[in-house]
């Protein structure tokens, strides 16, 4: 019966390590679509033109 038992104990410790994994995969997965996205040329010119206006 005991080894019957330890089986479970480790049954249940792969399957939290694997549950552990999918929730920090789905995470960084959605982290990353967050990023900012980069600039369209006038929008980067647009920002430059304000960045130079602050400094003179």
């Amino acid at each position: 019966m005991q080894q019957l038992n330890w089986g479970y104990v480790q049954l249940g410790l792969f399957a939290l390590a694997f549950g552990a994994l999918q929730i920090w995969w789905i995470g960084s997965t959605l982290r990353r679509q967050r990023l900012p996205r980069p600039l369209s040329e006038g929008d980067f010119r647009r920002r430059l033109e304000r960045i130079w206006q602050k400094q003179h």
